[in-house]
C-alpha cells in the first residue's frame, strides 16, 4: 500500500491510496467468502459455488463493492497512522480505479485535529472573586425554613389576599365555547405565584368563599398550544375555600422544632458556617473557571466546522434527555418556546464553540506538560463514580468502570490534573 498526503486547506487532508493488486485481488476474495452463501447456480450447492464460476455467471460487478469498502478498511487506517493524523470525521472517498488484476486506487478526503498554539498558560495573574456572609443572606435562609414549617389554616372568615392559597373550580372559555384543558375542580391555587397566566391570580383577590368570579385573560403568543396562542379567553371561577399560612415565630423555641440546636443564636451560627463553605467553593468554582478563560482567550486554534456540529449535536442529545425526564419531548419543547431545530441549534453554537476550544487548549497542555494518570488515581475516579450509583462500595462495578470505561476515567482524571495545575500555576 502507497499513500500520498496533501494538506488542500486549513484542518483538511487529501490521500492518495493505491492498494497493490495482489492485494486488491484478496479483498475480492473477502468479498466472495462473505457472499457466497448468496450465489445460486444450476449444478451447484447453495453456498458451494467456485469463485470462477461466480464471475462467470453474475460478473465480477457483484463482488467489486465489498471487496473496495475492505480494501478502503484496511489502508485507510493503515495511512492515518503511518502520518500521525486523528481524523475528526469520516472521510469522502472516490474511488479511481476498482477492477480485478489492477491496483486498486482512491482518494480520501478528511478533516483533522487542529493544531492548537498555545498562549501565556503559566503565570497569569486572575482576580479571584469574594462573597461575603450577609445578615440579609442568613435571614433568607431562616425564611425559607420557616416557610417551610408554616402551618396551613382555613380563611373562615375575610377576602382573599396575596399570599392565600384558594381551593377553586373553573371553567374556561373562548368566544364563548369551552376548550379542551381549560377546566379544573377543586385546584389549589397560591395567589401571587404566577402559575396561572396573564393577570388570573390577581383578579380572585378581594373575593370571598362562595363568590362567582368572572376572570378575563388573554394567552401568550407563544403558549405552546396553536388553538390557545394569543387568544383571549373568559373564566367563570368559583371560589370554595381560602388558606393562609401560619408562620412560626422566629426565636429559640422555632430552633429547636427545626434543627437540632437549642437557640436561635447557634442555629444561625451554622447556617453562617454553611453558607461560608457555599461561599468558598463557589469562589473557587469560579476563580478556576476565570483562569481557565484566560488560558483559552490566549490560545489560537481553527476549529473546523464538524467538530463544532457534533458538539451541537451532543448538546441537543442532552437537552432530549432532560426533557424526557420531566415527561416531554424537543417537538413539545419547541411549541413551548416558539423556536425550531435550527434556531436551536444556532443559538447553541456560540457555547459549542467554547467548548471546543476549550477542551483542544485543555488537552494541548496536557501534552505539553506531560500530564499523566496513575492506575491509583483511576481507581478513585472509579469509585467516585460507582458511588452515583450504588451508596455502598462497590469492588465489581469499581472493577466494571476500570475495565469498560477505562477511556472515559483517563479523560475525566486528565482534564481535572490539568486544571488543577492551572491553578496552581497562576496567580
Amino acid at each position: 500500500m502507497e499513500a500520498k498526503m496533501e494538506k488542500i486547506e486549513k484542518n483538511v487532508i487529501k490521500f492518495e491510496v493505491k492498494v497493490e493488486a495482489g492485494e486488491f485481488q484478496e479483498a475480492i476474495k473477502r468479498a466472495y467468502n462473505k457472499n457466497v452463501k448468496n450465489f445460486n447456480v444450476p449444478g451447484f450447492r447453495k453456498g458451494k459455488v467456485p469463485m470462477a464460476i461466480v464471475k462467470k455467471y453474475y460478473g465480477i460487478g457483484v463482488l467489486i463493492e465489498d471487496a473496495v469498502n475492505f480494501a478502503i478498511d484496511s489502508s485507510y487506517s493503515k495511512a492515518l497512522e503511518e502520518n500521525n493524523i486523528v481524523p475528526v470525521d469520516y472521510p469522502k472517498v472516490d474511488v479511481i480505479t476498482a477492477e480485478e488484476g489492477k491496483d486498486f486506487i482512491y482518494t480520501a478526503e478528511v478533516t483533522v485535529y487542529p493544531e492548537v498554539e498555545l498562549g501565556e498558560y503559566k503565570g497569569l495573574k486572575v482576580e479571584k472573586p469574594s462573597y461575603e456572609v450577609t445578615e440579609d443572606a442568613i435571614n433568607e435562609k431562616l425564611k425559607e425554613m420557616q416557610q417551610k414549617n408554616a402551618r396551613i389554616e382555613t380563611k373562615e372568615a375575610g377576602e382573599v389576599a396575596t399570599g392565600d392559597t384558594v381551593v377553586i373550580d373553573f371553567k374556561g372559555f373562548i368566544e364563548d365555547v369551552a376548550f379542551e384543558g381549560g377546566e379544573g375542580k377543586d385546584y389549589s391555587l397560591e395567589i401571587g405565584s404566577g402559575s396561572f397566566i396573564d393577570t388570573f391570580e390577581e383578579q380572585l383577590v378581594g373575593s370571598k368563599v362562595g363568590d362567582e368570579v368572572e376572570v378575563n385573560v388573554t394567552f401568550p403568543e407563544n403558549y405552546g398550544r396553536e388553538e390557545l396562542n394569543n387568544k383571549k379567553a373568559r373564566f367563570e371561577v368559583l371560589v370554595k375555600e381560602i388558606k393562609i399560612k401560619e408562620l412560626p415565630e422566629i426565636d429559640d423555641e422555632f430552633a429547636n422544632e427545626v434543627s437540632e440546636f437549642d437557640t436561635l443564636a447557634e442555629l444561625k451560627e451554622d447556617i453562617t458556617k454553611k453558607l461560608e463553605e457555599t461561599n468558598k467553593n463557589r469562589e473557587e468554582r469560579e476563580h478556576e473557571d476565570a483562569i481557565i478563560k484566560a488560558v483559552v482567550e490566549n490560545a489560537k486554534v481553527e476549529i473546523p466546522a464538524v467538530m463544532v456540529e457534533k458538539e451541537i449535536d451532543t448538546m441537543v442529545k442532552n437537552l432530549e434527555q432532560r426533557l424526557q425526564y420531566q415527561g416531554l419531548n424537543l417537538e413539545q419543547y419547541f411549541q413551548f418556546t416558539g423556536t425550531d431545530e435550527a434556531k436551536m441549534r444556532e443559538y447553541m453554537k456560540e457555547n459549542a464553540e467554547v467548548k471546543v476550544k476549550t477542551d483542544l487548549v485543555l488537552e494541548a497542555i496536557e501534552k505539553a506538560e506531560n500530564i499523566d494518570v496513575t492506575e491509583e488515581e483511576l481507581k478513585e475516579k472509579a469509585k467516585e463514580v460507582a458511588k452515583m450509583y450504588s451508596a455502598e462500595e462497590d469492588e465489581k462495578l469499581v472493577d466494571l468502570l476500570l475495565n469498560g470505561q477505562r477511556a472515559a476515567l483517563v479523560s475525566d482524571v486528565k482534564v481535572a490534573k490539568t486544571i488543577t495545575f492551572l491553578v496552581e500555576n497562576n496567580k
